[in-house]
């Protein structure tokens, strides 16, 4: 079978990375994290956005360029399947909503050249929720870099991931993106919404492995 490279893309809160580790034991796949809350610059960034944003972001796509380099290396080009907590084009999402001068193009250069053939999803998911839904449950995880979060941040946060997600499908029909609505969907503390998750999902895992 074909390895295939999953990745879960969404608003900070959603679910990703809980997500990330049931596929990975579901379907016995390789679990890619992002480095979040390793960079030094994330504490300093929800307090002054406009002051630490440039910083921030170069740390995140520089360790993303790494991960992803030895995700191939090691990985993919081995042979297994990979799932991971985030899409790279997250990068550019972030980017262009705290980057601001001549820092967005100068960014945007570099992203594409770091980006230049690394691996690229077979099969995306997307998560969402209203800002109620993302705010509870950035509160009920109770972490201490995000205490100070913004909620208008996260209100334009979540508008430009809808945003991107609806010209990323338009831009890359060949990829395939399942949307799962999260108000009411739990599936982190209820068995069931989970099953439907992972029920939604087989057939596209299965579609890809056996072409």
């Amino acid at each position: 079978m074909k390895p295939i490279f999953v990745t879960i893309e969404g608003p900070i809160g959603i679910g990703k990375t809980s997500l990330s580790h049931e596929l990975s034991k579901a379907f016995d796949l390789k679990l890619l994290e992002e480095i979040v809350y390793e960079n030094p610059f994330l504490g300093k960034f929800y307090e002054n956005i406009a002051e630490w944003s440039f910083q921030l972001e170069m740390f995140f796509l520089c360790n993303r360029y790494k991960q992803l380099q030895d995700i191939d290396r090691n990985y993919l080009q081995q042979g297994t399947s990979v799932v991971a907590d985030y899409n790279i084009f997250k990068n550019t999402i972030f980017a262009k909503r705290t980057l601001d001068g001549d820092n967005l193009p100068k960014y945007l250069k570099i992203y594409d050249i770091l980006t230049e053939g690394l691996p690229q999803a077979h099969l995306v998911i997307y998560l969402t929720a209203s800002i109620e839904t993302v705010m509870n449950r950035i509160e009920m995880r109770d972490r201490d870099v995000e205490r100070k979060m913004d909620v208008a941040y996260m209100e334009r946060l979540i508008a430009d991931y809808n945003e991107f997600m609806k010209a990323f499908e338009k831009r890359h029909p060949e990829v395939p993106v399942i949307k799962f609505q999260c108000d009411d969907l739990d599936f982190v503390h209820r068995p069931k919404d989970l099953q439907y998750v992972l029920e939604q999902v087989k057939p596209y895992m299965h579609a890809w492995q056996e072409s």
